[in-house]
């Protein structure tokens, strides 16, 4: 799909008043394309005369006019209506930055600290391994109070008078209504998903659709489990998920193994360390080190993988090298615990490995950005021990140190990491960048512009604006009530309204990760009380990922994310121009260009989703929205047929009227640098056969079409 772009000059932050902008044209060479003053008629129109340029300060041709930031004449704002006053105006082509949504907080004031190798008793706790040494993961409990409606009736939002019910696996909830078994929860839940395939040949050997079925079933029980952790006390859920899985052997690649995994491609990501075992990647939910003894007379143990993490003194600075600290001796507690590290478990398989020679599998554990007291697990690869030593630690004990070596021919990972940090300093050391920020500042966040292909130097003009434009808001169905929450809404608070709204539950987690599936989520709108920051305005707060438009080798111009996203994270909106409803056949009808979406389309659930998913989002309107002159980033998502992308009707309410938006979310855990694709539905109207297109998307699942 070739899409298309708009973009400003780029002046030096703070060099020039942004109030002033005028629309310009770029990007058919290096130097953007201006179009000729309004008043100019010796000039043909910029489509007539598409290479027409000049240099930002001169000299220009004949009658054609200085242009921004060069120029500070300033241009009338263009009407529109929205969702905050039908006479609202907004500058274009370029909002400024005063019209940017602010960032919802990081974190809630009463989040969990590090502690991954915590042994205190709750309901949440699972048997892990008997290594003495501390878990390299961090503490990635999350404080998420939202029920679905169907438990509300039966799970309380209040901790007091749960604790001791908590201990036997069951819930009491505020109104004093009969306790709930969590592992009947659980079961319930579990029985949505077609879990007949699981074999013993699953178990122990997956494959890529296998893998990626296990970690989505983990992800989706791990956040049912979390909206119970008010009333339950469930700090981590992520234990309780994978220890419910492995308990009920719903996992894969279960058989230990000497190099790579079935169905784990280097570069995969994992935001808890029990993803990793329930995939067979790196077995222990605590220890850094995997290991197996072969069946000889000696029963030397091997190491299998390991876990390298910088809290626990890993040198990790170069990207094909590693030096990697033995288990043991309690290097993280306090003087008098400490002693020397022994030559024995992991240390032993790790010595065993180096004169045997077999790879070893090496999962990096970096800092989540987004979550800073958490961890992203990326698999870097096969490593070979080179060699090993013991040093002295910082109080002087005995450490077991090991080389590392990155085997040669593997695809990028941890270096792709490296590289991409070097671009967030400094951008001009991206190859191929045409613009650092096509946004002009209108985002929270810069979004690059990179050709690394071929020639071309940018896609056709449009105006770049984040969010929808609508030239009349849709008339609200039933009266709708604005929150009061003036700190926020909050689960369980019957007069929230937005609560109500949305089945007596709140839709995102306190990090933003979406709880429900193809539902219509009802976020707080302008008449609400709550603030800026609230966790029911997500699609409002903007990008929180570093996102960039690239060319790709023969789909035209595709969007992907520098930064790692998890599942069910807030991507972007689709934004663009509304289409009025009484003219959306027509319309469809006579455009069938790439720049328009179409929510009345059919949209099957993405297959790995469809257990969850009740078919195709339900839209109280039947909403269209054109991107060719006016759109986001969003209209640069292409089209795949095993996408990693959908896409959910939000709607925000003001004066019993409602605005209409698409939000896409990210149905997995995607890796820096993976295109960000969606389905784009299937005409259910009209000549179908005249719409078809051929389809480029080259994965396994392709149809060969779209529509």
């Amino acid at each position: 799909m070739e899409q298309g772009m708009g973009s400003e000059s780029i002046p030096v932050s703070g060099s020039v008043d942004k109030t002033r902008i005028l629309n310009i044209k770029p990007l058919r060479c290096l130097v953007p394309m201006f179009p000729p003053s309004p008043d100019l008629s010796s000039f043909s129109s910029p489509q007539s005369a598409s290479f027409v340029c000049a240099p930002p300060t001169g000299p220009f041709p004949p009658g054609l006019s200085p242009f921004y930031p060069h120029s500070f004449s300033n241009p009338q704002p263009t009407p529109m209506a929205g969702p905050y006053g039908v006479n609202e105006t907004i500058p274009s082509p370029v909002p400024l930055n005063s019209f940017r949504t602010p960032m919802p907080s990081s974190r809630p004031a009463n989040g969990h600290a590090r502690g991954g190798g915590s042994r205190k008793k709750s309901s949440a706790r699972v048997t892990v391994t008997d290594e003495d040494e501390p878990s390299d993961s961090q503490d990635q409990s999350e404080q998420y109070f939202g029920v679905d409606s169907e438990d509300v009736s039966r799970v309380g939002s209040r901790r007091k008078g749960s604790q001791r019910a908590a201990k036997s696996g069951r819930v009491v909830n505020a109104s004093s209504s009969p306790e709930v078994d969590l592992e009947t929860l659980v079961s319930n839940f579990l029985s949505r998903f077609d879990l007949s395939g699981i074999t013993s040949l699953k178990r122990d050997e997956g494959d890529r659709d296998y893998v990626g079925y296990v970690l989505m079933v983990f992800d989706l029980l791990r956040r049912k489990i979390s909206q119970l952790d008010d009333s339950m006390g469930v700090s981590r859920p992520d234990l309780k998920a994978g220890a419910t899985l492995m308990a009920k052997e719903i996992r894969t690649n279960a058989k230990k193994r000497v190099g790579s995994i079935p169905g784990v491609e280097i570069g995969d990501i994992f935001f808890f360390r029990m993803e990793i075992c329930v995939v067979g990647l790196h077995a222990p939910s605590m220890a850094g080190i995997d290991y197996l003894s072969l069946r000889t007379s000696d029963e030397d143990p091997i190491a299998v993988s390991i876990v390298s993490s910088v809290g626990y003194g890993d040198n990790d600075e170069d990207g094909e090298v590693l030096i990697y600290s033995g288990q043991g001796g309690n290097m993280n507690r306090s003087d008098k615990d400490m002693s020397d590290q022994k030559l024995e478990r992991g240390n032993l398989a790790l010595e065993k490995s180096l004169h045997k020679g077999n790879e070893v599998r090496v999962i990096r554990g970096l800092k989540d950005l987004a979550n800073p007291t958490g961890k992203v697990y990326v698999y870097d690869g096969l490593y070979k021990i080179h060699e090993s030593w013991v040093d002295k630690g910082k109080q002087g004990h005995a450490v077991f140190k090991y080389k590392l070596l990155r085997i040669k021919n593997q695809p990028e990972a941890f270096t792709l990491w490296k590289s991409i940090q070097l671009w967030k300093d400094n951008i001009s050391s991206r190859a191929g960048v045409i613009l650092p920020d096509l946004t002009s500042g209108a985002e929270n966040l810069p979004v690059s512009l990179v050709n690394d292909v071929d020639g071309e130097k940018g896609p056709a003009y449009f105006t770049y604006f984040p969010s929808l434009k609508y030239a009349k808001p849709f008339t609200s169905l039933q009266p709708s009530p604005s929150c009061s929450c003036k700190g926020g809404c909050q689960a369980g608070d019957a007069n929230c309204h937005c609560f109500q709204k949305n089945g007596k539950s709140l839709p995102y987690t306190l990090f933003g990760i979406v709880l429900s599936i193809n539902s219509l989520i009802y976020e707080c709108g302008p008449s609400c009380l709550c603030p800026l920051n609230c966790r029911n305005r997500i699609s409002q707060a903007g990008l929180k990922f570093r996102l960039e438009v690239f060319r790709t080798k023969d789909r035209g111009w595709g969007l992907r994310s520098w930064d790692p996203i998890r599942a069910g994270s807030f991507i972007c909106e689709y934004a663009g121009e509304v289409i009025d409803e009484s003219t959306i056949d027509s319309f469809v009808r006579e455009n069938e260009d790439d720049y328009v979406f179409d929510a009345t389309r059919s949209y099957d659930p993405p297959e790995s989703m469809r257990s969850m998913s009740t078919g195709s989002p339900k839209i109280p309107f039947p909403l269209v929205i054109s991107s060719k002159n006016v759109g986001n980033v969003g209209r640069f998502m292409n089209h795949s047929c095993d996408p990693n992308v959908y896409w959910q009707p939000v709607i925000r309410e003001n004066n019993n009227e409602s605005y209409l938006y698409i939000a896409f979310f990210a149905i997995g855990h995607i890796p820096p640098m993976s295109e960000l694709t969606y389905h784009y539905g299937t005409v259910t109207s009209g000549n179908v056969e005249q719409r078809k297109k051929k389809c480029l998307c080259g994965s396994s699942k392709c149809r060969g079409y779209y529509y």
